[in-house]
């Protein structure tokens, strides 16, 4: 399962659209929480998320479903974790360093750290993790986001350091955001369903597939006093309405990723946190596809996109436009590339050109992601472009039909260029939905991924991002802010650059 671009995405379903919005009255953006400003422990907080995935398990590297990753972030710890704006900071690990030839990385403990058992994190453990992560007899498919590593050369070099190179000697300066999410440090005799140890700020204490989970505060936390809540509670639902429901009926305390449309159904009840972020919104083109395989189409397709609109009215202007390409945030991101814009005679032109006199073509789109694609229908008519938009569920989305699509919605999280490549179109791109293949950007993309010189690299990247707007597959047509349901009796919650203060569990209370 893809979590980047079909689990976390496309996990919402509208709620009716504007007329919905109207009627229930507008939310309180940012409004005044009655939690203590002073944290506090005890209590219980409860979170309500959007999965109901029967089959979710506990799985530090493999989890199945948004619900299993929400789980994790409570269970287990991790070298790194994800600062508010979404880069890595060293967590477990008090040291980490690359190598000068970016070939291997250097990875040491703090002192003193435990598992919810009280057995002490050595080397061994965070070894034992990480060719866990990478084991084929897993098939995990997180591990393709670290697939460098050289499991034979995974090497400790006293009890709390361990060594890591990669195969071939590549470079791989990506380790720290590909390894985070999913590389959660558990214990050598681990096992997901008959001893599911982390290091995480909340203990396992039942759980019920698809239904809910509940843990209990880990004392020995590696941040002293944290966390503060004294039980946490995850709670599964299969619709949206009914989890708003539970919210303004005081069931839960915090809903997650809310869509546009039912942030106006909070009314007096929740206040709306408000996350400006760089999750993006799309289109994919399958380069597979013949109506695809020419770039002319291609262009005229992002020529057609008005992004303005698409971000009024899909995002219900809760976003900001996009130009095709991911990552603004990173540091070596190209801003010199002049932003895209609407030019319906130029689309006609190109299309022309590559032969195609008003075509048609499905688009095929998540529930989260039907707005946009009903939008961007409109939108095409006017270069004659017949687009069938398609609604299917879910399941469906996230199944391997994909890959006969001629043209589907998309998105995914706001990483930093290298690990989102790595997802999206880089050479061994776990989740390539558009079928991009460029044999200068691969050579590019390679260079960059073993550069840690931040000025070198960002000369390549400067080189491969051009390819990715001129040829590439992505209309990348606006980034949302991720919006979140609080009670106000939740305290220390704070709008990031991330997409999941909500998921900040040691740092909540109530």
């Amino acid at each position: 399962m893809d979590l980047t671009r079909r689990t976390l995405i496309g996990s919402g379903a509208a709620l009716g659209g504007a007329a919905l919005l109207a009627a229930c009255g507008g939310a309180r953006e940012g409004g005044e929480s009655q939690a203590s400003s002073t944290p506090r422990h005890g209590g219980r907080l409860r979170l309500g998320i959007l999965d109901g995935e029967r089959s979710g398990n506990l799985d530090a590297h493999k989890p199945v479903g948004i619900g299993s990753i929400i789980r994790g972030f409570a269970m287990y710890a991790k070298p790194w974790e994800w600062s508010s704006r979404m880069t890595p900071d060293l967590a477990l690990a008090e040291l980490s360093e690359v190598a000068p030839d970016a070939s291997y990385w250097t990875i040491r403990l703090r002192k003193g750290l435990e598992f919810h058992n009280g057995k002490t994190i050595t080397a061994d453990d965070l070894a034992f993790s990480i060719l866990r992560l990478t084991d084929p007899a897993l098939a995990s498919p997180y591990g393709a986001l670290v697939h460098p590593v050289d499991r034979s050369r995974v090497d400790k070099l006293d009890d709390r350091t361990v060594r890591i190179h990669f195969r071939e000697g590549r470079g791989f300066v990506a380790l720290p955001d590909t390894w985070t999410n999913f590389g959660g440090v558990v214990p050598t005799d681990y096992h997901p369903v008959t001893n599911p140890i982390g290091a995480g700020p909340y203990k396992i204490k039942e759980f019920l597939p698809g239904q809910r989970a509940l843990f209990t505060r880990f004392e020995n936390y590696f941040k002293a006093g944290k966390p503060y809540a004294g039980e946490l509670e995850i709670i599964e639902f299969k619709d949206p309405t009914t989890r708003i429901a539970a919210l303004l009926a005081g069931q839960i305390d915090m809903a997650n990723a809310l869509l546009p449309e039912q942030a106006g159904l909070l009314g007096q009840s929740a206040r709306l946190l408000v996350s400006k972020t760089n999750t993006w919104q799309s289109f994919d083109m399958n380069m597979r596809h013949p109506l695809f395989q020419d770039p002319r189409v291609r262009q005229a397709f992002r020529l057609i996109a008005d992004r303005e609109d698409l971000v009024r009215r899909a995002l219900q202007g809760q976003g900001r436009i996009g130009n095709d390409l991911y990552s603004p945030q990173d540091p070596s991101f190209d801003h010199g590339i002049r932003q895209r814009v609407t030019d319906i005679d130029q689309a006609r032109s190109l299309l022309r050109q590559a032969g195609q006199f008003n075509p048609s073509v499905e688009l095929v789109a998540s529930p989260a992601g039907a707005t946009s694609a009903l939008v961007f229908a409109e939108q095409a008519k006017k270069a004659g472009v017949d687009i069938r938009v398609k609604k299917v569920d879910l399941a469906t989305f996230n199944s391997p039909e994909w890959k006969d699509w001629a043209i589907s919605t998309g998105g995914t999280l706001g990483l930093s260029w290298l690990p989102t490549g790595l997802h999206i179109d880089a050479p061994t791109a776990v989740a390539n939905h558009t079928f991009f293949k460029d044999a200068r950007f691969d050579r590019l993309f390679t260079a960059a991924l073993a550069e840690p010189d931040l000025s070198k690299r960002t000369e390549l990247v400067h080189a491969a991002q051009r390819i990715q707007h001129e040829s590439g597959g992505l209309l990348i047509w606006g980034f949302t802010n991720i919006l979140d349901g609080i009670s106000p009796r939740v305290g220390g919650i704070e709008a990031e650059e991330s997409h999941f203060p909500t998921w900040r569990f040691d740092k909540l209370w109530v």
